[in-house]
Protein backbone atom coordinates (compact mmCIF):
# COMPACT_ATOMS: atom_id res chain seq x y z
CA UNK A 1 0.00 0.00 0.00
CA UNK A 2 2.78 2.43 0.90
CA UNK A 3 4.40 1.90 -2.50
CA UNK A 4 1.12 2.71 -4.25
CA UNK A 5 0.69 5.86 -2.17
CA UNK A 6 4.26 6.85 -3.04
CA UNK A 7 3.27 6.65 -6.71
CA UNK A 8 -0.08 8.46 -6.52
CA UNK A 9 0.21 11.08 -3.80
CA UNK A 10 3.10 13.18 -5.19
CA UNK A 11 1.12 13.82 -8.37
CA UNK A 12 -2.02 14.86 -6.53
CA UNK A 13 -0.09 16.79 -3.86
CA UNK A 14 1.35 18.96 -6.63
CA UNK A 15 -2.20 19.62 -7.87
CA UNK A 16 -3.23 20.32 -4.26
CA UNK A 17 -0.36 22.81 -3.84
CA UNK A 18 -1.64 24.74 -6.85
CA UNK A 19 -5.19 24.61 -5.48
CA UNK A 20 -4.06 25.78 -2.01
CA UNK A 21 -1.88 28.58 -3.37
CA UNK A 22 -4.84 29.92 -5.37
CA UNK A 23 -7.24 29.49 -2.45
CA UNK A 24 -4.95 31.47 -0.10
CA UNK A 25 -4.40 34.17 -2.70
CA UNK A 26 -0.65 33.50 -2.98
CA UNK A 27 -0.92 32.68 -6.69
CA UNK A 28 -3.43 34.83 -8.53
CA UNK A 29 -5.66 33.59 -11.33
CA UNK A 30 -3.68 35.76 -13.76
CA UNK A 31 -0.58 33.79 -12.78
CA UNK A 32 -2.51 30.53 -13.17
CA UNK A 33 -3.59 31.55 -16.66
CA UNK A 34 -0.01 32.44 -17.55
CA UNK A 35 1.38 29.19 -16.16
CA UNK A 36 -1.21 27.07 -17.99
CA UNK A 37 -0.58 29.07 -21.18
CA UNK A 38 3.12 28.26 -20.87
CA UNK A 39 2.47 24.59 -20.11
CA UNK A 40 -0.21 23.89 -22.71
CA UNK A 41 1.07 26.12 -25.52
CA UNK A 42 4.84 25.56 -25.21
CA UNK A 43 6.13 23.03 -22.66
CA UNK A 44 3.74 20.11 -23.25
CA UNK A 45 3.85 20.45 -27.07
CA UNK A 46 7.66 20.29 -26.74
CA UNK A 47 7.34 17.15 -24.61
CA UNK A 48 5.03 15.52 -27.16
CA UNK A 49 7.22 16.61 -30.08
CA UNK A 50 10.33 15.09 -28.52
CA UNK A 51 8.55 11.90 -27.48
CA UNK A 52 7.01 11.28 -30.93
CA UNK A 53 10.18 12.29 -32.79
CA UNK A 54 12.17 9.64 -30.89
CA UNK A 55 9.47 6.96 -30.71
CA UNK A 56 9.84 3.60 -32.42
CA UNK A 57 6.62 3.90 -34.42
CA UNK A 58 6.61 0.31 -35.64
CA UNK A 59 6.99 -1.02 -32.10
CA UNK A 60 4.68 1.42 -30.30
CA UNK A 61 1.74 1.80 -32.67
CA UNK A 62 0.25 -1.65 -32.28
CA UNK A 63 -3.45 -1.90 -33.16
CA UNK A 64 -4.48 -3.81 -29.97
CA UNK A 65 -3.66 -0.93 -27.59
CA UNK A 66 -5.28 1.70 -29.81
CA UNK A 67 -8.32 -0.51 -30.41
CA UNK A 68 -8.77 -1.18 -26.67
CA UNK A 69 -8.38 2.43 -25.57
CA UNK A 70 -10.29 4.20 -28.33
CA UNK A 71 -13.16 1.70 -28.40
CA UNK A 72 -13.71 2.62 -24.75
CA UNK A 73 -13.34 6.34 -25.43
CA UNK A 74 -15.80 6.27 -28.33
CA UNK A 75 -18.31 4.23 -26.29
CA UNK A 76 -18.14 6.75 -23.44
CA UNK A 77 -18.61 9.65 -25.86
CA UNK A 78 -21.71 8.08 -27.42
CA UNK A 79 -23.20 7.18 -24.03
CA UNK A 80 -22.36 10.66 -22.72
CA UNK A 81 -24.15 12.35 -25.62
CA UNK A 82 -27.19 10.03 -25.50
CA UNK A 83 -27.40 10.12 -21.70
CA UNK A 84 -27.30 13.92 -21.64
CA UNK A 85 -29.97 14.09 -24.33
CA UNK A 86 -32.33 11.31 -23.17
CA UNK A 87 -31.82 11.15 -19.39
CA UNK A 88 -31.13 14.80 -18.61
CA UNK A 89 -33.04 16.48 -21.45
CA UNK A 90 -30.16 18.67 -22.60
CA UNK A 91 -30.16 20.10 -26.11
CA UNK A 92 -27.84 18.53 -28.69
CA UNK A 93 -25.05 21.09 -28.31
CA UNK A 94 -24.95 20.64 -24.52
CA UNK A 95 -25.10 16.87 -25.06
CA UNK A 96 -22.04 16.91 -27.33
CA UNK A 97 -20.07 18.95 -24.78
CA UNK A 98 -21.05 16.49 -22.02
CA UNK A 99 -20.10 13.53 -24.22
CA UNK A 100 -16.71 15.16 -24.79
CA UNK A 101 -16.11 15.23 -21.01
CA UNK A 102 -16.58 11.45 -20.87
CA UNK A 103 -14.36 11.00 -23.93
CA UNK A 104 -11.29 13.03 -22.99
CA UNK A 105 -9.18 11.44 -20.24
CA UNK A 106 -6.37 13.50 -18.73
CA UNK A 107 -3.75 11.46 -20.58
CA UNK A 108 -0.88 13.95 -20.22
CA UNK A 109 -1.21 15.54 -16.78
CA UNK A 110 -2.37 12.42 -14.90
CA UNK A 111 -1.94 9.30 -17.04
CA UNK A 112 1.65 10.07 -18.03
CA UNK A 113 3.20 10.94 -14.62
CA UNK A 114 1.31 8.19 -12.76
CA UNK A 115 2.38 5.52 -15.26
CA UNK A 116 5.96 6.76 -15.10
CA UNK A 117 6.08 6.76 -11.31
CA UNK A 118 4.41 3.36 -11.07
CA UNK A 119 6.25 1.45 -13.79
CA UNK A 120 9.25 3.57 -14.89
CA UNK A 121 9.97 5.80 -17.87
CA UNK A 122 10.71 2.77 -20.05
CA UNK A 123 7.02 1.81 -19.81
CA UNK A 124 5.69 4.97 -21.45
CA UNK A 125 5.76 3.91 -25.13
CA UNK A 126 2.10 2.85 -24.94
CA UNK A 127 1.17 6.16 -23.29
CA UNK A 128 2.83 8.13 -26.06
CA UNK A 129 1.13 6.00 -28.73
CA UNK A 130 -2.25 6.86 -27.16
CA UNK A 131 -1.36 10.53 -26.63
CA UNK A 132 -0.10 10.89 -30.21
CA UNK A 133 -3.62 10.53 -31.59
CA UNK A 134 -5.58 11.53 -28.47
CA UNK A 135 -5.99 15.20 -29.35
CA UNK A 136 -6.55 14.63 -33.09
CA UNK A 137 -9.11 11.89 -32.37
CA UNK A 138 -10.85 13.58 -29.43
CA UNK A 139 -10.89 17.13 -30.72
CA UNK A 140 -11.67 15.96 -34.25
CA UNK A 141 -14.64 13.89 -33.07
CA UNK A 142 -15.87 16.60 -30.69
CA UNK A 143 -15.51 19.46 -33.17
CA UNK A 144 -17.10 17.55 -36.05
CA UNK A 145 -20.05 16.47 -33.91
CA UNK A 146 -20.52 19.92 -32.36
CA UNK A 147 -20.34 21.72 -35.70
CA UNK A 148 -22.92 19.29 -37.10
CA UNK A 149 -25.18 20.02 -34.11
CA UNK A 150 -24.69 23.76 -34.62
CA UNK A 151 -24.90 23.73 -38.42
CA UNK A 152 -28.65 24.40 -38.70
CA UNK A 153 -28.48 24.23 -42.48
CA UNK A 154 -25.10 25.94 -42.93
CA UNK A 155 -23.18 24.96 -46.11
CA UNK A 156 -21.01 21.88 -45.59
CA UNK A 157 -17.88 23.58 -46.98
CA UNK A 158 -18.21 26.26 -44.28
CA UNK A 159 -18.60 23.64 -41.56
CA UNK A 160 -15.60 21.73 -42.94
CA UNK A 161 -13.41 24.83 -42.89
CA UNK A 162 -14.29 25.51 -39.26
CA UNK A 163 -13.46 21.92 -38.33
CA UNK A 164 -10.05 21.99 -40.03
CA UNK A 165 -9.09 25.39 -38.59
CA UNK A 166 -10.15 24.49 -35.03
CA UNK A 167 -8.33 21.15 -35.10
CA UNK A 168 -5.00 22.11 -36.66
CA UNK A 169 -4.50 25.37 -34.75
CA UNK A 170 -4.28 23.39 -31.48
CA UNK A 171 -0.68 23.58 -30.07
CA UNK A 172 -0.76 19.93 -28.93
CA UNK A 173 -1.63 18.76 -32.43
CA UNK A 174 1.07 21.02 -33.90
CA UNK A 175 3.68 19.50 -31.56
CA UNK A 176 2.53 15.95 -32.36
CA UNK A 177 2.48 16.64 -36.13
CA UNK A 178 6.00 18.07 -36.10
CA UNK A 179 7.17 15.07 -34.07
CA UNK A 180 5.76 12.70 -36.68
CA UNK A 181 7.41 14.75 -39.44
CA UNK A 182 10.86 14.50 -37.82
CA UNK A 183 10.38 10.81 -37.03
CA UNK A 184 9.24 9.81 -40.51
CA UNK A 185 11.79 11.91 -42.39
CA UNK A 186 14.71 11.00 -40.13
CA UNK A 187 15.58 14.69 -39.80
CA UNK A 188 18.29 14.97 -37.12
CA UNK A 189 17.74 17.25 -34.12
CA UNK A 190 20.94 19.21 -33.30
CA UNK A 191 22.25 18.40 -29.84
CA UNK A 192 21.99 22.03 -28.76
CA UNK A 193 18.31 22.11 -29.78
CA UNK A 194 17.67 18.78 -28.01
CA UNK A 195 19.30 20.12 -24.83
CA UNK A 196 17.04 23.18 -24.95
CA UNK A 197 14.01 20.92 -25.52
CA UNK A 198 15.02 18.78 -22.55
CA UNK A 199 15.09 21.86 -20.30
CA UNK A 200 11.61 22.82 -21.47
CA UNK A 201 10.34 19.25 -21.06
CA UNK A 202 11.49 19.03 -17.43
CA UNK A 203 9.23 21.96 -16.60
CA UNK A 204 6.20 20.67 -18.50
CA UNK A 205 4.48 18.28 -16.09
CA UNK A 206 5.29 20.04 -12.77
CA UNK A 207 4.12 23.39 -14.16
CA UNK A 208 0.98 21.89 -15.66
CA UNK A 209 0.04 19.95 -12.51
CA UNK A 210 0.52 23.01 -10.28
CA UNK A 211 -1.45 25.14 -12.72
CA UNK A 212 -4.20 22.52 -12.89
CA UNK A 213 -4.73 22.98 -9.15
CA UNK A 214 -5.30 26.70 -9.70
CA UNK A 215 -7.72 26.03 -12.54
CA UNK A 216 -9.69 23.56 -10.41
CA UNK A 217 -9.98 26.13 -7.59
CA UNK A 218 -11.54 28.61 -10.00
CA UNK A 219 -14.30 26.28 -11.14
CA UNK A 220 -15.96 25.08 -7.97
CA UNK A 221 -18.62 22.35 -8.27
CA UNK A 222 -22.18 23.58 -8.29
CA UNK A 223 -25.46 22.24 -9.68
CA UNK A 224 -26.11 19.50 -12.22
CA UNK A 225 -25.22 16.83 -9.65
CA UNK A 226 -26.75 13.84 -11.45
CA UNK A 227 -25.22 14.81 -14.79
CA UNK A 228 -21.80 15.18 -13.14
CA UNK A 229 -22.08 11.81 -11.39
CA UNK A 230 -23.10 10.19 -14.69
CA UNK A 231 -20.25 11.59 -16.76
CA UNK A 232 -17.59 10.99 -14.08
CA UNK A 233 -18.78 7.38 -13.76
CA UNK A 234 -18.34 6.88 -17.51
CA UNK A 235 -14.84 8.31 -17.34
CA UNK A 236 -13.52 6.66 -14.17
CA UNK A 237 -15.37 3.32 -14.27
CA UNK A 238 -16.72 2.35 -17.69
CA UNK A 239 -13.73 3.42 -19.80
CA UNK A 240 -11.10 1.40 -17.86
CA UNK A 241 -13.47 -1.58 -17.60
CA UNK A 242 -13.83 -1.61 -21.40
CA UNK A 243 -10.05 -1.33 -21.80
CA UNK A 244 -9.49 -4.18 -19.34
CA UNK A 245 -12.04 -6.38 -21.11
CA UNK A 246 -10.89 -5.66 -24.67
CA UNK A 247 -7.22 -5.67 -23.68
CA UNK A 248 -7.59 -9.16 -22.25
CA UNK A 249 -9.49 -10.28 -25.36
CA UNK A 250 -6.82 -9.05 -27.82
CA UNK A 251 -4.01 -10.22 -25.51
CA UNK A 252 -2.34 -6.88 -24.86
CA UNK A 253 1.18 -7.04 -23.49
CA UNK A 254 1.51 -6.23 -19.79
CA UNK A 255 3.21 -2.90 -20.53
CA UNK A 256 0.58 -1.80 -23.06
CA UNK A 257 -2.26 -2.88 -20.77
CA UNK A 258 -0.81 -0.77 -17.96
CA UNK A 259 -0.48 2.29 -20.20
CA UNK A 260 -3.96 1.94 -21.68
CA UNK A 261 -5.67 1.20 -18.37
CA UNK A 262 -4.05 4.00 -16.35
CA UNK A 263 -4.77 6.48 -19.15
CA UNK A 264 -8.39 5.32 -19.44
CA UNK A 265 -8.85 5.50 -15.66
CA UNK A 266 -7.59 9.11 -15.50
CA UNK A 267 -10.14 11.82 -14.75
CA UNK A 268 -11.58 14.09 -17.45
CA UNK A 269 -8.85 16.46 -18.58
CA UNK A 270 -8.85 20.23 -18.55
CA UNK A 271 -9.42 20.07 -22.34
CA UNK A 272 -12.97 18.98 -21.46
CA UNK A 273 -13.52 22.40 -19.89
CA UNK A 274 -11.65 24.19 -22.69
CA UNK A 275 -13.90 22.51 -25.27
CA UNK A 276 -17.05 23.43 -23.32
CA UNK A 277 -15.78 26.99 -22.88
CA UNK A 278 -14.92 27.29 -26.59
CA UNK A 279 -18.55 26.61 -27.48
CA UNK A 280 -20.16 28.14 -24.37
CA UNK A 281 -21.92 24.86 -23.58
CA UNK A 282 -22.18 22.81 -20.34
CA UNK A 283 -19.29 24.76 -18.79
CA UNK A 284 -20.47 24.14 -15.23
CA UNK A 285 -20.76 20.40 -15.83
CA UNK A 286 -17.31 20.32 -17.44
CA UNK A 287 -15.54 22.28 -14.69
CA UNK A 288 -17.21 20.34 -11.88
CA UNK A 289 -16.52 17.00 -13.58
CA UNK A 290 -12.82 17.82 -13.93
CA UNK A 291 -12.60 18.87 -10.27
CA UNK A 292 -14.59 15.98 -8.78
CA UNK A 293 -13.10 13.39 -11.15
CA UNK A 294 -9.55 14.52 -10.28
CA UNK A 295 -10.28 14.24 -6.54
CA UNK A 296 -11.86 10.78 -6.93
CA UNK A 297 -8.90 9.69 -9.06
CA UNK A 298 -6.78 9.27 -5.92
CA UNK A 299 -8.94 6.30 -4.94
CA UNK A 300 -9.78 4.95 -8.40
CA UNK A 301 -6.18 4.94 -9.68
CA UNK A 302 -5.08 3.25 -6.46
CA UNK A 303 -7.62 0.48 -7.04
CA UNK A 304 -6.49 -0.05 -10.64
CA UNK A 305 -2.83 -0.12 -9.60
CA UNK A 306 -3.71 -2.78 -7.05
CA UNK A 307 -5.43 -4.81 -9.78
CA UNK A 308 -2.47 -4.38 -12.14
CA UNK A 309 -0.01 -5.44 -9.47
Amino acid sequence: MQALLDVILPVFLLVAFGYGASWKGWFSQDYVDGLMKFAQTFAIPCLLFSAIANLDLGQSFQWPILFSFYSGALTCFILGVLGARVLFKRDWEDAVAIGFIALFSNSVLLGLPITERAFGSESLAGNYAIIAIHSPFGLGLGIITMEMARAHGAPWHQVGGTIVKSTFSNPLIIGISLGFFVNLTGLPIPSVAQDALDLMIRAALPAALFGLGGVLYRYKPEGDALTIVYVVSLSLLLHPIIVWTLGSWVDLSQSDLRSALITAASAPGINAYLFANMYGRAKRVAASSVLIGTALNILSIWVWLLILS
